[in-house]
């Protein structure tokens, strides 16, 4: 059933929200500048080679593009934030008569202005929502110039402007913790239309509680430029099957902003949910002179219900929503994520159990959407009014304007439940005043305005108390074990906060973890930590430099204590009746600026996968509590050496969602455990043993009714006490296709691994390679800290020789010829 789902999404990925048969991604033949122009000529003008007009370089980029995919996280740099210009030809005719050419862009940050040679033809503030510019009328007068078959040979020229400067009159602020990124960084399409086209579909699917009866309203907005007076509106509706269930023929005379085409009654629809994301289609189709235009939709009928002072319903039954977050952020290609890879990502989080995800902090790609749907994650999806404080009515626009494209953008998608109106409103820090009046008049305002455009979805904010009983649902801040207190208080402090409004639902939660690095004491730092007297992390926060003590500061940052804070969050939940659900933040590390001191530079380091889709140890914590196919992992694939005395007994943990386990240690079986979700840690799966000096072979059995699933490591054992770091040793230790892995390594005096080493390595390479550096992950950054007395890096050889050098403070330098 799980793969077929999965195929399903696929599919139904490819083929949701159509919005004409005539539309091209405009990928490929692309220039790019980074910098500004004295003006959209420098980019149109001739060039001769060697000529003074050839310069400033161009470079060739396909789309989708970000300009801050390597200095984002490049250690020496703060990321480049100012103007980037794009520029192409396009071949362009319209076979539509009289029809309407079209550049839709699906995000571009943050302000963008587009031209046709020489003229503007339409530009728009905020990265984050869509947009369309019509250039029809500039094609059709370019096409009487000259320069059109004489110096660009029968092909329209297209330049782009882009822009991410700091603004303070722009969502959002430059104080998030995210990227505020430039570029155009999701897809850009040339469509054509006929001189009427459908311009939105809007698909309200509503269900009673039961599940009985169904009501499916349709409406419809035209593009409509040359005022056409007379179309022909067809509206189809097909069931989860395909199956043709509605039609109705209307003839259009007054095109409203919205215009009321067809209301339904479908008796026991085929509801909506995580197990079964059942999807009917809406065909909405807009005829005139023969010429035809359909926007295709998907929609999906389920009741959901945030129980005032309780959990939430889907369908009438209690769901614990089990959530996680994402940003639009990947290694290499920074905002500029392909399909291919937001579908990896989204199957990734269905993999792990996911049935919720907040979209943090702004409106994301249809794509993310689309798989919403077909997958049956639920959503909570916002505008990116974050941190900050408010500015003047400029930055209100926005904020506005962004809201309303966000629901009006995503309104038929039945896996949206959450409109986010905001994010830490509480945080001041961008204009001279701070005024928490106002901030509540404007989140009314917002509140108010959501309501209007969608009475069917819940709002919500985070982190913002003096605005908690304006929205509908409410996430204060909790961080137990991280930024404030111990993770065992987790249940306590939910459920003061639970007491303290009406809906309660808990988002952002975790820690941060270096990948590869791990403890045998991780929990060491709680005994430093006093118990919390609220849930305010402010006194903190993210910061590595004073306050009171806190793990995220004192904290050793390793993966083994992030894995116990998250399996004690987890056991806590399946007690917690009055819970509608949590949200783990994030699913996956990304970029930030506001965190140079990381052990990655410039990284939120809290993911459950690296940047590069690199699964770290908490994901299978999260697979162990949330889905139900068999899976079984030994807690330290990533843990190459241990560490400890002889004959001292170390825990070995199992995570699995098996009814027991057998655990094998060196060919000897340690016994068999039943799994207790409440017999913290690994839900009583572990085991005490005794590991040999050197090499030790685990290997774990588990089984569920007939089935058995088995997985095996291999780990080091070392005895031996290490003291100051003093040397470093790099080597090589993977070499294939032109690619090299090296490694280096941090000993003391005594040529002793130092296990526990937090020291900055910095790699360099001279020669003809390239290291793959820049990257965001443990494995891919030039700067890094250590993890258990190791680092790594790959680099391309491109057939050549180098040399490659690590460098940590205190310690010479050593080099290796490769």
């Amino acid at each position: 059933m799980r793969r077929l789902l999965v195929l399903l999404a696929v599919f139904l990925s490819l083929s949701h929200s159509v919005k004409s048969q005539q539309t091209k991604r405009l990928n490929q033949g692309w220039e790019f500048l980074k910098g500004d122009l004295g003006g959209v000529w420098e980019a149109m003008r001739p060039v001769k080679e060697g000529s003074s007009e050839s310069v400033p370089i161009w470079s060739k980029v396909s789309l989708p593009h970000c300009f801050n995919a390597q200095d984002a996280v490049d250690p020496d740099l703060n990321y480049y934030q100012g103007p980037g210009w794009y520029r192409t030809n396009l071949t362009i005719e319209n076979s539509y008569k009289n029809g309407r050419i079209l550049l839709h862009f699906e995000g571009a940050g943050q302000k963008t202005a587009v031209y046709v040679y020489n003229t503007k033809v339409g530009e728009h503030v905020g990265g984050y929502d869509e947009f369309t510019v019509d250039i029809t009328d500039a094609v059709a007068a370019f096409k009487k110039e000259k320069v059109f078959n004489e110096q660009f040979k029968g092909q329209v020229p297209i330049a782009i402007r882009t822009d991410n400067s700091r603004d303070l009159e722009m969502i959002p602020s430059s104080l998030s913790d995210f990227n505020v990124y430039g570029g155009i960084y999701r897809y850009l399409n040339l469509v054509y239309t006929p001189p009427v086209s459908v311009d939105k579909v809007f698909a309200l699917a509503e269900v009673d509680a039961q599940g009985k009866k169904g009501t499916l309203n349709i409406s419809g907005r035209f593009y409509n430029p040359t005022q056409v007076g007379t179309v022909n509106a067809m509206v189809t509706v097909k069931d989860p099957f395909g199956k043709i269930i509605y039609t109705l023929k209307s003839e259009v005379t007054s095109f409203q902003s919205k215009n009321d085409l067809a209301k339904i009654n479908i008796n026991k629809p085929k509801l909506w949910s995580p197990d079964a994301p059942n999807l009917y289609t809406v065909e909405l189709s807009v005829a005139t002179n023969g010429e035809t235009h359909t926007n295709i939709e998907k929609v999906g009928f389920r009741h959901f219900e945030f129980i005032r002072k309780g959990p939430f319903h889907l369908n009438g039954k209690r769901l614990l929503l089990r959530g996680t977050h994402r940003h639009e952020d990947h290694a290499d290609v920074a905002a500029a994520m392909t399909e291919d890879m937001i579908r990896t990502e989204m199957l990734m989080m269905k993999d792990m159990g996911v049935n919720f995800i907040r979209l943090g902090h702004y409106q994301q790609s249809r794509i993310v959407l689309n798989l919403c749907d077909s997958l049956g994650i639920m959503v909570w999806e916002e505008i990116p009014w974050c941190r900050g404080g408010l500015g003047g009515e400029v930055y209100k626009d926005q904020a506005r304007r962004m809201l309303t494209n966000m629901i009006e953008q995503h309104y038929n998608h039945p896996s949206v439940i959450i409109w986010g109106l905001g994010n830490e409103n509480d945080w001041p820090g961008d204009f001279t005043t701070f005024d928490e009046e106002a901030i509540r008049t404007f989140m009314k305002e917002l509140n108010t305005l959501s309501h209007q455009l969608d009475p069917t979805r819940n709002t919500a904010i985070r982190r913002c108390d003096f605005c908690k009983d304006i929205v509908d649902v409410y996430s204060p801040s909790i961080w137990a074990g991280w930024y404030r207190g111990i993770y065992t208080e987790y249940k306590e402090v939910s459920k003061k906060e639970f007491d303290s409004v009406d809906r309660f639902l808990h988002v952002e939660w975790g820690g941060d973890s270096h990948a590869g690095r791990h403890s045998e004491t991780p929990d060491d730092a709680l005994s430093k930590i006093k118990k919390a007297e609220s849930a305010d992390e402010r006194a903190g926060d993210a910061s590595l430099f004073g306050g009171s003590a806190r793990v995220s500061k004192d904290g050793d940052w390793s993966e083994s204590y992030v894995c116990n804070l998250i399996d004690w969050h987890l056991k806590e939940q399946e007690t917690m009746p009055w819970l509608s659900g949590s949200a783990y933040w994030p699913f996956k590390d990304f970029s930030t600026p506001v965190r140079p001191d990381n052990p990655v530079p410039y990284m939120n380091q809290k993911g459950v996968i690296e940047r590069d889709f690199t699964k770290k140890e908490a994901f299978y914590v999260f697979q162990s509590y949330w889905t139900d196919k068999l899976m079984a992992h030994i807690y330290g694939h990533s843990w190459p050496t241990r560490w400890g005395d002889v004959g001292e007994a170390k825990m070995l943990k199992v995570y699995s969602n098996a009814e027991e386990a057998e655990l094998f240690f060196n060919g000897q079986s340690m016994g068999v455990k039943k799994r207790n979700s409440q017999d913290f840690p690994a839900s009583g799966l572990r085991w005490m043993v005794n590991y040999k000096e050197g090499v030790n072979q685990i290997k774990v059995i588990a089984k569920k009714g007939k089935e058995t699933v088995v997985d095996e490591l291999t780990q080091n054992y070392q005895t031996a006490k290490w003291g100051k770091p003093a040397k470093l040793i790099l080597e090589k230790i993977a070499d294939a296709d032109g690619e090299i892995t090296i490694q280096v390594k941090v000993l003391d005096a005594n040529n002793v691994l130092c296990l526990d080493a937090k020291e900055y390595v910095n790699f360099n390479l001279t020669g003809d390679g390239k290291l793959l550096d820049n990257r965001g992950t443990s494995s891919g950054s030039k700067k890094v800290q250590f993890y258990n007395g190791r680092a790594t890096i790959s680099l391309k050889t491109n057939g050549g020789k180098s040399v490659a050098s690590a460098k940590a403070d205190g310690i010479s330098t050593v080099f290796l010829n490769l």
